[in-house]
């Protein structure tokens, strides 16, 4: 209680100083109070990275509230994939909500045929290269004839290179960043032949958060999202919010994320996460399904040399697997089975990055109506 009690109130200070010292003291003191709660972590908890999603600076919101012409834009720009398969572009979209930059990864197999797409999104402190080297997900997509694209998100909105998936104008449909990364998305679909139906999103802590999201807003976008260590859609409304959903799990926080409309999805998270509590996998799960309506398989397993795990699948009245819940036990915030290449990653662990495109591949939309276009329905609130 006297450990609540004090973090809650590092919080309140943090708020005071962004108001009145500015964001760099304000992410000083967050980091303060995490590195005190956090101060009985193992010497491999304590590599972790502190998450510090801090607040978007005052031009830059200006800047994303201007109504503005949707203009969506392509760099040239090309970059050999590092395994000199497939090619890995460099391009931008710009909306009415702001600017982002993204790369998109093209199978060597590509010829014009209609495949599948990944909407891929980076956590804190990462960039599109960094992601892409640390999942390994280009490689396993130049294995399964699949794009990916990973958006980027600006140091001007978030200083730490995070999603915002904690500001309640970055959480709904056809504003801040959902938006603009739908319009990536959209990007994509159009300049290349992707079937629209097995469109899909996934990420890492903020941007696993920000996937749920995703698939919260934009239902007739993506067929199946993929979560890894990532909170609920509506975990937190603010920064002090924030960092009780991630301290403490979304129950214990008092959040009012409310039920999406279900989804197929992919949870990934380690049991010994001290950055994002894993309450918050369980949660962000159950957001994406029916409750109590669900056939359920258990499985242990253990990668060799390596973590042991728990599988949990959830099958729909027609047997087909509708719902995947993954927990690593001993491992922390970090990309199970990623490589060393990229950061914050746990190779230890099963692969999630290959995982995810098995549970992709059984999922496509039932229809094709209006896939660019207007939901199927609201998100149930």
């Amino acid at each position: 209680m006297e450990l609540n009690r004090r973090f809650l109130a590092q919080m309140r200070e943090a708020t005071e100083l962004l108001r009145t010292s500015g964001p760099a003291a304000a992410t000083a003191a967050i980091q303060r109070a995490l590195q005190g709660a956090s101060g009985a972590s193992t010497h491999a908890e304590k590599k972790e990275p502190v998450w510090s999603p801090s607040i978007m600076r005052p031009a830059a919101l200006l800047a994303t509230s201007r109504a503005a012409p949707h203009i969506l834009e392509i760099d040239a720009d090309v970059e050999p994939e590092l395994d000199g398969k497939g090619r890995f572009l460099a391009a931008s979209c710009s909306n009415h909500a702001g600017t982002r930059s993204y790369k998109v990864y093209v199978p060597s197999s590509y010829e014009g045929q209609s495949l599948p797409l990944i909407v891929m999104l980076h956590g804190c402190k990462q960039d599109p290269d960094d992601f892409a080297a640390g999942t390994g997900m280009n490689a396993i997509a130049e294995q399964n004839n699949c794009f990916v694209v990973y958006p980027a998100q600006a140091r001007a909105a978030n200083g730490s290179n995070c999603w915002n998936w904690f500001k309640a104008s970055d959480q709904q449909r056809d504003r801040g960043e959902p938006c603009i990364i739908a319009d990536i998305t959209r990007d994509v679909i159009r300049k290349y032949h992707i079937d629209p139906t097995r469109v899909y999103v996934a990420g890492l802590s903020a941007g696993g958060a920000m996937a749920a999201i995703m698939g919260a807003t934009y239902p007739e976008l993506y067929a199946a999202v993929g979560i890894h260590s990532g909170l609920p859609v509506g975990a937190a409304h603010d920064l002090p919010s924030a960092f009780a959903a991630m301290k403490n799990g979304t129950a214990k926080a008092g959040s009012r994320s409310a039920r999406t409309q279900p989804i197929p999805v992919i949870v990934f998270y380690g049991d010994r996460d001290v950055t994002v509590h894993p309450e918050n996998g369980e949660q962000a799960l159950a957001q994406c399904i029916e409750p109590n309506q669900h056939d359920v398989t258990v499985e242990e397993g253990r990668v060799p040399h390596g973590h042991a795990y728990t599988r949990t699948v959830r099958h729909d009245r027609d047997g087909r697997a509708i719902a995947e819940q993954w927990v690593v036990h001993g491992a922390g915030h970090a990309w199970s089975g990623g490589s060393r290449d990229g950061s914050y990653t746990d190779p230890k662990g099963p692969d999630a990055a290959r995982e995810m495109m098995r549970f992709f591949q059984t999922h496509a939309r039932a229809d094709e109506t209006t896939p660019l276009g207007t939901p199927r329905a609201p998100p149930v609130a």
